[in-house]
């Protein structure tokens, strides 16, 4: 029998925030639900997220925003995963966003907005059934 190749998701902290307990939360109820989870720590370039998740060859980038500059983080991390032909990596955002953000990110490309109380349960969920569908409609990378 032929195991399920595991997805890869990267937890990242882009800006100056520096709190990064629901990013840990997130990460570590990941990987229980059987996720391959890398975890970039604080302070994170956009730059640098990006490196990094070509070079770990990952399904999912979920960036941790606290700070307020969600959109303006957000935008760079995507506009450098489509510059590097990476755009079909699955973006999600979690943090402090408000409302009137929320469809500002969804309509630049973000797959989902996820707040403080999201289970990891809807979260594990989503990137499952997100991934498969974007399997069915391509090749590996």
């Amino acid at each position: 029998m032929h195991a399920e190749p595991r997805i890869r998701v990267l937890i990242a902290k882009p800006g100056l925030d520096g709190h990064e307990r629901g990013a840990q939360v997130v990460s570590y109820g990941l990987r229980d639900q059987g996720f391959e989870v890398i975890y970039t720590g604080i302070r994170q370039r956009p730059e640098q997220i990006v490196d990094a998740a070509i070079q770990e060859d990952v399904d999912v980038v979920g960036l941790s925003i606290l700070s307020g500059a969600h959109v303006a983080l957000t935008a760079k991390v995507l506009e450098g995963l489509r510059s590097r032909g990476a755009g079909d990596i699955l973006v999600l955002v979690g943090g402090v966003i408000p409302d009137d953000d929320r469809q500002k990110l969804l309509d630049m490309g973000v797959a989902a907005v996820y707040t403080s109380g999201a289970k990891i349960e809807d979260i594990a969920g989503f990137i499952r059934s997100s991934v498969r569908a974007l399997e069915g409609g391509k090749g590996s990378r």
